[in-house]
């Protein structure tokens, strides 16, 4: 089963940035590493061919789950979302029912997601919590130490 994920612009650019990174410097690096160590000697007790082999196949790993992502990911279509509900990309004003506070936050998806730059995932409980409620509406969010009522004061998009 594929897990389509959906990315602004930003976060596909830095998605396949990475991924050509991996596959264009990392992996003919990682073939020198395993070639200048089987020139080393005797491969039967060359720790730093058996280092180099692991990294290699650490590399193709993490290689091949960023190509499933890749081929998985979706872009966002801004222009299409509605501004009346809180969705994907939405840039959301809260107020904590219990304390007062306000927070803002930017939902959006999951590899994307920084809380330093008040982006949350609309996979946290926060971010599922909030998607489709409207200007006014209470968001009751169960989280691990109970639950938490926020009230959406405004939604807009960057």
């Amino acid at each position: 089963m594929s897990n389509i994920s959906y990315y602004t612009a930003e976060g596909f650019k830095k998605l396949k940035e990475e991924l050509d990174h991996l596959k264009n410097v990392m992996r003919p690096k990682a073939s020198a590493d395993i070639a200048e160590a089987r020139d080393k000697g005797d491969l039967s007790e060359n720790a730093e061919y058996d280092a180099a082999k692991e990294a290699q196949g650490m590399l193709e790993m993490r290689i091949a789950k960023l190509e499933e992502v890749y081929s998985n990911a979706r872009l966002i279509d801004e222009s299409q979302l509605d501004t009346s509900k809180v969705l994907v990309l939405s840039h959301v004003k809260i107020k904590n029912q219990t304390n007062g506070m306000e927070l803002s936050y930017t939902l959006v998806a999951e590899s994307e997601a920084d809380l330093k730059t008040g982006k949350i995932s609309v996979t946290s409980p926060i971010g599922k919590g909030l998607l489709g409620k409207s200007v006014g509406e209470i968001a009751e969010i169960t989280v691990p130490n109970g639950i938490l009522k926020f009230e959406i004061l405004e939604i807009t998009r960057d």
